[in-house]
């Protein structure tokens, strides 16, 4: 489930509603990280994904995109408008975006406070080899992995955000976790490689 206080989000909504810029920005510091972290691993381009964050708090300050909250949290509406937002850029262009390398994988990966050289270099090795495995999965797998596995959606909120039923999110995320162990069955911890490499 969200840690997202959905009471806060309503009474923020309210106030922007009414004219309160501050509440905006309350609105906005609380979603666009996840939002944006959601469009770049979906679309695998920082650019594509910053597009999508501005168009969508934009859409929700001047109500392009209204908010229901009838209809479920106020995170799980915003993904749902950048997953639409991304089908739409996906039809458009006929092609999935690359995920960049370097730099972008380095904001993305888990954080050390005091690394040791070989433990930098793996953290980047396997941030590079689950985004690599990530863009070779189809779309609608890789939306449920990240909403479940990244944001800790529910099943629930994950059939909101992609308008289908649970089972199919079961099913979804079954295959896109088999898919993913798949392609990175060759990809070997720290401890397997130095064993492989003391092997006589």
């Amino acid at each position: 489930m969200t840690l997202i206080d959905p009471a806060l989000d309503l009474d923020l909504m309210r106030k922007m509603r009414a004219g309160d810029a501050d509440a905006f920005t309350a609105l906005y510091r609380r979603h666009q990280g996840p939002v944006y972290r959601f469009a770049l691993l979906r679309s695998g381009s920082p650019d594509v994904a910053a597009d999508v964050v501005q168009e969508i708090f934009l859409g929700l300050f001047t109500d392009k995109y209204p908010f229901d909250p009838n209809r479920g949290a106020l995170s799980s509406f915003l993904f749902g408008v950048a997953r639409n937002l991304l089908l739409k850029r996906d039809e458009r262009e006929h092609r999935y975006v690359a995920i960049p390398d370097q730099d972008d994988d380095d904001a993305l990966a888990p954080v050390d406070p005091n690394p040791e050289p070989a433990a930098i270099l793996f953290a980047r090795r396997e941030t590079e080899a689950v985004h690599g495995a990530l863009r070779q999965i189809a779309p609608h797998y890789r939306d449920v992995l990240i909403l479940y596995e990244l944001h800790d959606l529910s099943y629930v909120e994950i059939a909101a955000v992609c308008g289908i039923d649970i089972g199919t999110v079961r099913s979804r995320l079954s295959r896109a976790r088999a898919r993913m162990a798949d392609l990175l069955q060759d990809f070997r911890p720290p401890n397997a490689a130095r064993q492989l490499e003391a092997t006589p």
